[in-house]
Parts: structure tokens; sequence; C-alpha cells
């Protein structure tokens, strides 16, 4: 029976799933910054989402944060949601920081069971329990929107377990006891559930590529986006998730787990993976050339949050479009709260009003109420006001 589970790693999916998981059971959550740690022992959130805060102010939670690896040692169950970047030298993920904790797990004799959360290479889960056979070695793929995390987890739309022995089912009902819907419970096997996280991911990124493009159409040839995308979107086969167009997929996921499942294609014949990696970059450029073709002197950048509700500014498209920006010679000056002022890399001001007046043209992945009064020179290609 599991009584104590622990999550290594405080990040969007480690932190969500810990503490709604301490409603349950004895929860030891993991992270070596300690500015988490102690913010979640006194029951701060750690991501700027509220529902984080509503469940630690309002929630009895048996939970307790830590930066010592011995914590969880007496769990029945550990979940690792680790990073894992991709390496552009080796165009791999980087796994690293996961293999050093499951060799650490397996050298202090850990007998519950490991689940992988983090992703993963097609092919990894397997290597790590022929590796080390006295572990018992789950993948679990998340599927979390950023900003959404607790949401998400709350309410999956399926959960996947790489998995056909009794201990998947036993994980399995972890999972189901923090979900308020009934997803559907899929057991297969690992190879194929890291190959899910990275198909669908990469699926999502070929909506967003294919409504992005739609919008570069109708920008050049002076048609009117909306009219097209609802009139696209109205037929049920497609539908009207991920239509609203951006500046460029990005985030913790979407870029790496593209480049990923490309890499894990190797030989196999394939077109259209490569071709949406080369339509984000050409996405991005095409943005920069847009706002450049105004002939602006101090261009604003609102926010470099990916999207609202967000505080990752991780793989966020508008760094591209600004390193491009730059390269012209362009004033940027950003108005991100979350930042430092005395930024090393770029101008960074606290100060809305300032910003919004000496902005020749404001820049904005995503349109905000505090620019309605400026919309005028507002660049965005958000058509529907939602992320």
């Amino acid at each position: 029976m599991i009584k104590k589970i622990g999550v290594i790693g405080a990040g969007y999916v480690g932190s969500s799933l810990g503490i709604l998981l301490a409603q349950h059971y004895e929860v030891a959550l993991i992270d070596k910054d300690l500015s988490k740690v102690n913010k979640l022992n006194k029951r701060q959130a750690i991501l700027d989402e509220s529902l984080m805060q509503d469940f630690l102010n309002e929630k009895e939670l048996n939970l307790v944060a830590s930066d010592s690896f011995q914590e969880c040692l007496d769990s029945q169950l550990v979940i690792l949601a680790l990073p894992t970047n991709y390496d552009t030298e080796t165009n791999f993920f980087d796994t690293s920081i996961l293999e050093s904790v499951l060799y650490e797990l397996n050298d202090s004799a850990f007998n519950g069971v490991v689940v992988i959360k983090s992703t993963v290479p097609i092919g990894f889960t397997c290597r790590m329990q022929e590796l080390y056979q006295s572990l018992s070695v789950l993948f679990i793929p998340e599927f979390i929107r950023e900003g959404q995390a607790l949401m998400d987890n709350l309410n999956p739309s399926r959960i996947v377990i790489g998995d056909k022995s009794d201990n998947a089912y036993t994980v399995a009902e972890v999972f189901l006891s923090i979900a308020k819907n009934s997803p559907p419970v899929l057991y297969i096997n690992s190879n194929e559930a890291e190959a899910v996280k990275l198909f669908s991911n990469t699926y999502l990124a070929t909506r967003v590529s294919f409504f992005n493009e739609l919008d570069s159409f109708a920008l050049e040839s002076g048609l009117n986006t909306k009219d097209i995308i609802d009139g696209v979107s109205t037929d049920p086969r497609i539908g009207i998730g991920y239509n609203n167009p951006s500046f460029g997929y990005g985030g913790y996921c979407l870029p790496k787990d593209t480049k990923q499942l490309l890499t894990n294609f190797k030989n196999i014949p394939q077109g259209i993976f490569k071709s949406v990696i080369e339509s984000n970059a050409l996405r991005k450029d095409f943005i920069a050339q847009k706002i450049l073709s105004f002939n602006p002197n101090i261009i604003g950048i609102h926010r470099l949050v990916m999207k609202k509700g967000s505080d990752n500014f991780r793989e966020s498209a508008i760094f591209d479009v600004m390193q491009i920006l730059k390269q012209q010679g362009k004033t940027l000056v950003v108005f991100e709260p979350l930042l430092s002022e005395n930024h090393a890399e770029f101008q960074v001001t606290h100060d809305l009003a300032h910003f919004k007046s000496t902005s020749d043209i404001i820049v904005a992945n995503r349109m905000d109420k505090d620019l309605i009064d400026v919309q005028a020179k507002v660049f965005t290609r958000d058509i529907y006001g939602e992320n």
C-alpha cells in the first residue's frame, strides 16, 4: 500500500502533483532550490497560478518540502519530475539529471516504485530498467499546460501508464485519486508511452504552425484572419483548439519534443516534422519583418512570458523576434515585471505608462487589457484574446 510519495523536482509538473497528492498521501517534495522549498513550507505558491495558492491556503496538505534527497527514500513511490532539456550538440534530450537520480535511488537500495514524468527519448525507460533491475521503473507522460498545471492534473484528458505489471494498476490509482473527472486509463508499454508524449506535442506544434501560416497568408493578402479561421474551425473534424495565431510555438515542451521526435526518426522517411520546425523559424522571421516594415525607432516588447497566467520565458518565440530586431539596430524596451530593471541583455522597465508613451510600436504576443488605451500602436497576432 502506498502511504508516502516522494516527488523530486518542484517545477510545473512536480509542484502541482506534490500539492494535489498531499491531500491523500504523505508527500516529500524535493528540490535543490531552497527558495522554492522555503516558500512551499510557508504555504506560498511557487507558480503564478491562483489555484495553487488556493490549495495551499485552504486544503489540509500532508506536505513537506526539502532539499534533501534522503527525505524521500522511505517512500513507496517516487515521482521524478526533472528537466530534460534538448542538447543541440547531440540532437538529443539531456537526461543526465534524471540518470543521476536513478543511480542514487539504486545505490540507496530504494525498494519502491519509480515513476518518470520527465519527457524522455523513446527507449529511455527500458534502458534504465535494464540498467537498474532492482528498481521498478515506469514512465507516465504528463499533459499539462503552462499556467494551468493544477487544473490539468485535476482534470486529465487521459492517464497513460507505460507499464502493464501489477505496479501499473497500483500507480494508476494514485493518479486517479487526484482526478475530479473520470479519465480513460491506457496501459501500454513504456516505449509506446514515450512515443505518445512526443507525437502528441508534435501534433500540437503542427497545429499551431498551420494556423500561424494561415495568418501569415491572410496578413500578406489583406484578408481577415479571424473570418478564415472561424470558417475552417467550425468543421468539427478540425475544431477550435490551438487555432489562435501567435509569434510561434515555444515553452517547456513543444520546441524540444518536436526536435527529439525528428531525431528518433533517423532514417525513417518523414516530411512533416522537419517542416514544422522550419515553419516555426520562418514564422518568427516573418513577424520580425512585419514589425520592421513600420519603421519604428523604439520598439516596446510587452511581456516575455509565452502565455497569460504563466511565468515561463523558456523558448518564448519573442526572444528570436527580438534578436532579429536587434540585429537590425533597433532599440528595444521590454515591459516585464518578472525581470529586474537592471537586466544585462536588454532594457527592462516596470513603468507601464512610460513604456506605452515612449514606444513607437508595442509588440505583444498576447493582447492585454493594459494595452487597450494604446491599441492603435500595438502589433499582435492574438485574434481571440486567449492562449
